[in-house]
C-alpha cells in the first residue's frame, strides 16, 4: 500500500470515500514508517453504513440458513487461500512477529467454520402436546443491524469473534476496526465480497472515537460487540445499554498464573514465557500476572529471568525474531510510564528490558521482556493493565491465598494453575470466579466453540464471544404455541 493512499469504507457492497476528507497516518510499529492512511468517517458515513444495512436485512433474513452457511464456507476458504497475505498484513500492520500472525488468522478461520454450522446451531425445540391438544415450538430469528468496534490487538481475529455469528443467523453487521490497525481490513472484506454476501450484509467504517460514538448512538443499529480498554468497554456498555442495545463488551485485564510447589518447573516456564510475551504481552490473555506459591518463589524467579533473557527482539518479518514491537510510540510511552511508577512504588526490575534498540529499525517501538518483581509493593502495576511485554511476579503463601488476591482484583480476565495434583486443580476452578480457569495451559483461550470473555471489570454484558453464547447474543427465541380445531 502507498504511504500517501487513504483506505476506504465498504458500504453497500461498494469501496466509498469516507465523506470527512480528513486521514490520520498509519505507522509500521517496527520501523516507524508510515505505510498508509486511515480516514475519520464521520456520522454521516456511519449512517449510510447502518441505511444500506436496514434495507439488506429483510432480504439477507429470509436466505435459508444452509445458503447463509454456504456463503460462509466461501468466506471460509477465501480466508485459507490468502492466509500468507492476510498474516503478513497484520505484522506489518500491528507489529507481531509473522508466526504470531498466523496463528491469529488461524483463530479467526476456526470462528468462522463453526458459524458454517449455522443450520444446526440455530435449531430451536420443540414439544408435542405441552398441554392437552396444544404444541409448542421456539425458534431462534435474527435481531437486526450489528456493529463490532475491535481493538489494536489481533486486528483480524476479534473481527472474526462478531460477523461469522452476526450475519450467518441473518443478521447484517458494521464494523468500525481501531484507527491504528485498519490494514487487514480491506483484504478482509475484499474476500467477504468475493464470498458472495449480498450488498448491504457486510459493511465497513474507518473512524477513531467519533465514528464509535455515532454507531452507539444510531437508533437503527439493534446490539454492539466491543473489545478495548477496561474504562472503556463500561463506558459502552452503559451508552449502548442505556439506548435500549444489545451489547457484550470486553475489556482489559489482568491474567494470573499461579504456580504451585509441585509444578513442573521446565514446562511451567516455558509455558509462562510463551503467556507472557507472546505478541510482546499485547493481548487480551496474556499473562501479566505470576503468583508463586510458597518457597518455589526463588526457583521460578530465576528461571524466568534466566529464559525471558534469551527472547529475541526485532521486526516480526524477520526470519528468528521471537518478539516484535510494541504497537505504536505513544503506548511505548505508557508502559515505559508504569514501569517508572513502580519502581517509584518500590518494586524491583529482576530483568529490565528498557532502552532496547535493535539494528536496521531506529524508529521502532521495541522494549525487551521485563520481569518486575515484589509486585504486592507496586500498587500501579495491581491497578493498570501494562498490554506490553511485562510480567509481575509476587508471592502467595498457599492456594487460598493466591485464589484471594485474584478474586480481590478488579479486572480478572483469566487464570490459569500449574501443579501436578488433581486435587489443587479442582479446587482451583471451583473457587475461581472468573470466566475462562486454565490448568497447566499458559493462555486459556476456548476454541470457538466454546463461549469466550472475562469476568467482573472485565467484561460487561451477558453473553459473551464464541460458542452458543454468540447464537444467542445475535438472534432472539420466538416461543410459538398452537392448537389446531
Amino acid at each position: 500500500m502507498d504511504a500517501t493512499e487513504i483506505l476506504r469504507n465498504y458500504i453497500g457492497g461498494a469501496w466509498i470515500e469516507a465523506s470527512s476528507g480528513q486521514a490520520l497516518p498509519v505507522e509500521n510499529p517496527a520501523s516507524g514508517d508510515i505505510v498508509g492512511q486511515v480516514p475519520l468517517s464521520g456520522p454521516s458515513d456511519v449512517a449510510r453504513a447502518v441505511t444500506v444495512a436496514k434495507e439488506a436485512l429483510w432480504t439477507w433474513r429470509r436466505v435459508p440458513a444452509v445458503q447463509r452457511a454456504r456463503t460462509l464456507f466461501r468466506f471460509k476458504n477465501l480466508l485459507e487461500k490468502n492466509f500468507e497475505d492476510l498474516a503478513r498484513i497484520v505484522t506489518i500492520d500491528n507489529g507481531k512477529t509473522l508466526d504470531e500472525s498466523r496463528g491469529e488468522i488461524r483463530r479467526g478461520i476456526e470462528n468462522v467454520a463453526h458459524a458454517c454450522a449455522i443450520p444446526q446451531l440455530m435449531m430451536g425445540t420443540a414439544l408435542e402436546d405441552a398441554q392437552a391438544g396444544i404444541d409448542c415450538e421456539s425458534f431462534r430469528q435474527p435481531v437486526g443491524v450489528f456493529a463490532a468496534i475491535t481493538p489494536v490487538c489481533s486486528p483480524a481475529m476479534v473481527p472474526l469473534w462478531f460477523m461469522p455469528y452476526a450475519v450467518g443467523t441473518g443478521n447484517t453487521f458494521i464494523l468500525k476496526p481501531s484507527e491504528r490497525v485498519p490494514l487487514v481490513h480491506s483484504l478482509l472484506f475484499e474476500l467477504a465480497h468475493g464470498a458472495g454476501f449480498p450488498a448491504g450484509v457486510v459493511n465497513l467504517v474507518h473512524g477513531d472515537r467519533e465514528a464509535a460514538r455515532a454507531l452507539i448512538d444510531h437508533p437503527d443499529v439493534a446490539g454492539v460487540s466491543f473489545v478495548g480498554t477496561g474504562a472503556a468497554a463500561e463506558e459502552v456498555y452503559r451508552e449502548a445499554a442505556a439506548r435500549g442495545k444489545r451489547v457484550q463488551a470486553f475489556g482489559g485485564a489482568h491474567n494470573y498464573s499461579v504456580v504451585m510447589p509441585d509444578a513442573d518447573l521446565d514446562r511451567t516456564v516455558d509455558v509462562l514465557i510463551d503467556g507472557s510475551f507472546g505478541c510482546s504481552g499485547q493481548r487480551c490473555l496474556a499473562g501479566s500476572v505470576v503468583l508463586a506459591v510458597g518457597d518455589i518463589y526463588d526457583a521460578l524467579r530465576d528461571r524466568l529471568v534466566a529464559a525471558a533473557g534469551k527472547i529475541t527482539v526485532g521486526p516480526g518479518l524477520e526470519p528468528g525474531v521471537d518478539m516484535g514491537p510494541l504497537s505504536s510510540g505513544r503506548h511505548l510511552d505508557r508502559v515505559l510510564s508504569l514501569l517508572h511508577s513502580a519502581e517509584a512504588e518500590g518494586a524491583v526490575l529482576a530483568l529490565d528490558g528498557r532502552g532496547k534498540r535493535v539494528a536496521g529499525s531506529p524508529g521502532g517501538h521495541f522494549l525487551s521482556p521485563t520481569i518486575v518483581c515484589e509486585a504486592q509493593a507496586t500498587a500501579v502495576l495491581a491497578r493498570e493493565e501494562v498490554f506490553g511485554p511485562v510480567m509481575v511476579l509476587g508471592r502467595a503463601s498457599d492456594l487460598d491465598h493466591a485464589v484471594a488476591l485474584i478474586e480481590a482484583a478488579p479486572r480478572s480476565g483469566s487464570a490459569s494453575l500449574f501443579t501436578q495434583s488433581g486435587r489443587f486443580a479442582r479446587e482451583f476452578r471451583r473457587q475461581s470466579s472468573l470466566g475462562v480457569v486454565g490448568v497447566n495451559v499458559g493462555m486459556a483461550q476456548p476454541m470457538a466453540f466454546f463461549p469466550f470473555g472475562g469476568a467482573k471489570g472485565s467484561f460487561y454484558g451477558d453473553l459473551k464471544a464464541q460458542g452458543e453464547d454468540a447464537i444467542r447474543f445475535f438472534t432472539d427465541a420466538k416461543v410459538v404455541i398452537s392448537r389446531w380445531f
